[in-house]
C-alpha cells in the first residue's frame, strides 16, 4: 500500500536513505547519524492532498564525520532515489545518540587513567555506571568548545544487580570527546566517600516481602475493542486521528478530527512534544553542569522502551513498533513502542431526579502511551481523548531522583533536601513544552485570553456577585509570549471567528493550562538564554513548516536560540489574527525533593487539557450507551434507582 503523507519512515526507507548516502557522499564507517526521518511535506500540500494523487515522500538525514566534527543536512526524495540537498552545517552540535552513550561507558570502563582514579577511591570499576551528558556553551571549557563534548557523571552499585545509581562517586567527573573517545580531564574536587544509604528499592535486595493481600485486578473487554486502526489512522467514537513516531518527539497525532453528526470537523493538524528542559537548580561542582535538554540534546523517541502487557500496559491492547535509525543509518525497531487502549475513568455525566429516576454514564477514554527512560528518571506520557470532544496530555515522571553526600551528618543543603544518611537530593524543575497547531474548524484562527475578575460593588451589583470575564486577543506576535495568572484563573482559546455556534459565537477550544509555574531564572542567567521559551506559559506564533524546535534545531552545546528558536520566530512580529498558528505550552513538575521520592520515586503527574468552548452547540457524549447494572438485570438507570455502588 502507498504510504500517507504523513506516516513515519518504515525500515526500508531508513535504508535507502543511509544506501543513497553511502553510494553518492562516501558515508562510511567514519561518520555517524544523528537521525533519519520523514520530511513532512508541506502543510498546504497534505491538507490539499487527496488519496491516490502523487506527493513526494522524503526523508531528512543529519549526520557528522567524526574525525572532522562538520555536520551536515541531507534530504533524501525516497521515489526518485536522489539525495535532493546537502548542505553543511557549521558551528552546531547534533543530539547525542544511544550508541554514543554505550560506546562510552565501554570506553571509561576500560581506560587506565580512569580505573587508576576510582580504584584510588576503593571503587570496583566493574560496578560502575558511566552516565554521559552533554555541555551547555555556557560551561564548556573554553579550549574544548569546538569539539563534540561531554561530560560524564559517576555513580557505583553496591552489589552486582543493585541500584545503578545508589551511591554517586561525588566530587569525580570526566570530559570527553565523543567522537574520539579520548579522555581530556579527570575532573576532581573532593571525595566524600559514600553514606550508608537506604537506596535499593527491589524485595529481593530489600529483604523484605511483596505484600499479598491484593486481589487480581484485570481489564477485559469480551467483545473486543471499540477502536480500529488502518494503517497509522485511527478512529474512535467520534475521533479520528493519525499516528506517528520519530526519534525527537516519539509519538506525534496528526489531522486529529471530530465526527459531528455527519461532518467530520478539524481540531489540531499537528500535536507533539517539542522539548523537555530539566535545570538542576544547585551550583555545586557536581550539579552545575546538570541542565539537560532531553528531547532536543538526546530525542524522546530514541529513549522509548518496549511496553509490557499487565505490567506498563492492562486491557486489551494493541501495540504499535517504533522503527527508528541507529548512528550506522540502519533501522532499529523497539517492538510494542506505542500502547493504543481504552480505559474506564469512572463518570461521565449523571443526574439524580426524584420523580424521573437517575441517568448515569461511564466515562470511556481511548489512550496513546510511550515509557521514555532518560537516564534515571522515566517519563510515561498519555495523550486521552474522551467523548465529550476533551483531549489530555498526561506526563508522569518517576524513576531515581539524583542524590549526592554531604560532609556530615548534621549537614543540610539549601537547595535540596536531605533524603537518607548524609546525602541530600538537589531541587530541580522539568520543563515540558507542547507544541499545538490546532486548526478549529480550519486554519483561520485567533488566540484569545480570557481572564475573569469580580465586577465592582455598585447599583447594578449590591453584593458583589457579579463576576465578568475579559477577552486579550493576542494579535501579533509581538505580544507571543503569555504568563498564567491563578488571580484571574487565566486561559487560552482558539477560536475560529469564520464560523459561529448554533448561538452566535465563534466555535473554540480551549487550553486549560495546568501544571504551571515561573522558570525562576535571573534573566542575565545564561540557561534563559539558552531556552528562553520557559520564561513563559504560552507562546502563540504563526505556523511555518520548519519552526519545529522552540530552543533552537540543535541546543547541543548551544548558547542561545537565536538561530532559529522562539526568539527568531518571533523578531519579525507576524500578524496572528484570523490566520494559521501554533500554541507552544509550557508546563511541567517543579521538583522540590522530598524523601518520599527515595529510593524510587512514586509518579509525579502533570497535564493540561484542551477542551470544547463553543465549538459544539451542545453536550457531544448525550450518545453515551447506558451501562448494564452489575446487580443483575437491565441498566443502571431502569428502574428510576442507580445501582453502580462500588
Amino acid at each position: 500500500m502507498r504510504p500517507h503523507p504523513l506516516d513515519s519512515l518504515s525500515a526500508e526507507e531508513i535504508t535507502a536513505t543511509s544506501e543513497l548516502l553511502a553510494r553518492e557522499r562516501g558515508i562510511d564507517a567514519g561518520w555517524r547519524y544523528a537521525s533519519i526521518a520523514l520530511r513532512e511535506p508541506p502543510k498546504a500540500e497534505v491538507r490539499a492532498w487527496r488519496e491516490g494523487d502523487p506527493i513526494a515522500r522524503r526523508s531528512f538525514a543529519v549526520l557528522w564525520n567524526k574525525a572532522s566534527n562538520e555536520v551536515f543536512e541531507a534530504i533524501v526524495d525516497l521515489g526518485a532515489g536522489v539525495v535532493e540537498s546537502w548542505e553543511h552545517r557549521p558551528g552546531v552540535t547534533p543530539n547525542f545518540t544511544v550508541d554514543e552513550y554505550h560506546d562510552c561507558d565501554v570506553a571509561l570502563r576500560a581506560h587506565p587513567e580512569v580505573r587508576a582514579a576510582l580504584e584510588a577511591r576503593g571503587i570496583d570499576p566493574e560496578l560502575v555506571l558511566f552516565d554521559l551528558w552533554t555541555y551547555g556553551h555556557e560551561v564548556m571549557p573554553p579550549q574544548w568548545r569546538d569539539r563534540r563534548l561531554g561530560w560524564v557523571d559517576i555513580w557505583k552499585r553496591a552489589a552486582t544487580g543493585g541500584n545503578p545509581y545508589a551511591h554517586p562517586v561525588s566530587g569525580l567527573k570526566v570530559i570527553v570527546d565523543v567522537n574520539s573517545m579520548e579522555v581530556l580531564q579527570i575532573d576532581e574536587a573532593h571525595d566524600r566517600g559514600f553514606p550508608e544509604v537506604d537506596a535499593e528499592y527491589t524485595p529481593e535486595l530489600r529483604g523484605e516481602p511483596e505484600r499479598t493481600d491484593l486481589k487480581p485486578l484485570d481489564i477485559v473487554q469480551p467483545e473486543g475493542v471499540s477502536f480500529a486502526l488502518d494503517g497509522s489512522l485511527l478512529r474512535w467514537q467520534d475521533w479520528e486521528f493519525r499516528i506517528g513516531f520519530n526519534y525527537r518527539e516519539g509519538p506525534v497525532l496528526y489531522q486529529v478530527r471530530f465526527k459531528d453528526g455527519d461532518e467530520y470537523r478539524d481540531i489540531a493538524y499537528r500535536m507533539s512534544l517539542a522539548e523537555m528542559i530539566v535545570p538542576y537548580r544547585d551550583s555545586s561542582f557536581d550539579h552545575y553542569r546538570r541542565t539537560a535538554f532531553d528531547i532536543g540534546e538526546w530525542g524522546l523517541g530514541y529513549m522509548c522502551t518496549s511496553l509490557e502487557l499487565g505490567c506498563d500496559c492492562l486491557g486489551e491492547i494493541t501495540y504499535l513498533d517504533g522503527v527508528l535509525p541507529d548512528t550506522a543509518g540502519r533501522p532499529r525497531v523497539t517492538k510494542n513502542a506505542i500502547c493504543l487502549h481504552e480505559e474506564d475513568d469512572a463518570v461521565l455525566w449523571k443526574h439524580v431526579d426524584p420523580d424521573a429516576g437517575t441517568e448515569v454514564r461511564r466515562m470511556r477514554r481511548f489512550v496513546v502511551s510511550v515509557h521514555a527512560t532518560v537516564a534515571n528518571y522515566e517519563y510515561l506520557v498519555y495523550w486521552r481523548f474522551t467523548p465529550d470532544g476533551n483531549i489530555e496530555c498526561e506526563i508522569r515522571a518517576t524513576g531515581i531522583m539524583v542524590s549526592t553526600p554531604m560532609e556530615d551528618e548534621a549537614a543540610t543543603f539549601p537547595t535540596g533536601t536531605v533524603i537518607d544518611r548524609r546525602s541530600y537530593a538537589p531541587y530541580h524543575q522539568h520543563f515540558l513544552v507542547a507544541r499545538l497547531d490546532l486548526d478549529i474548524d480550519g486554519e483561520d484562527n485567533t488566540v484569545v485570553e480570557s481572564d475573569s475578575m469580580a465586577a465592582p460593588i455598585g447599583d447594578a451589583n449590591p453584593l458583589g456577585l457579579d463576576l465578568h470575564t475579559r477577552g486579550t486577543v493576542i494579535a501579533s506576535e509581538a505580544e507571543a509570549g503569555r504568563d498564567y495568572r491563578w488571580e484571574t484563573q487565566r486561559s487560552w482559546k482558539v477560536q475560529n471567528p469564520n464560523r459561529l455556534n448554533a448561538w452566535g459565537a465563534p466555535t473554540a477550544y480551549k487550553l486549560v493550562p495546568s501544571a504551571s509555574f515561573p522558570a525562576m531564572f535571573d534573566e542575565s542567567s545564561p540557561i534563559l538564554r539558552r531556552n528562553p521559551v520557559i520564561g513563559s506559559t504560552l507562546w502563540v506564533t504563526r505556523q511555518h513548516d520548519l519552526e519545529m524546535w522552540p530552543a533552537g534545531d540543535y541546543p547541543t552545546q548551544s548558547h542561545d536560540d537565536l538561530g532559529n528558536g522562539m526568539s527568531a520566530w518571533i523578531a519579525d512580529d507576524e500578524n496572528l489574527v484570523d490566520t494559521d498558528v501554533v500554541l507552544w505550552y509550557v508546563f511541567g513538575i517543579h521538583h522540590i525533593t522530598r524523601a518520599e521520592d527515595w529510593p524510587i520515586m512514586p509518579v509525579d503527574k502533570v497535564a493540561f487539557t484542551l477542551k470544547p468552548f463553543g465549538f459544539f452547540d451542545r453536550n457531544p457524549s448525550l450518545d453515551a450507551p447506558r451501562s448494564p447494572s452489575k446487580h443483575g438485570g437491565g441498566s443502571c438507570c431502569a428502574d428510576g434507582e442507580c445501582h453502580c455502588e462500588h
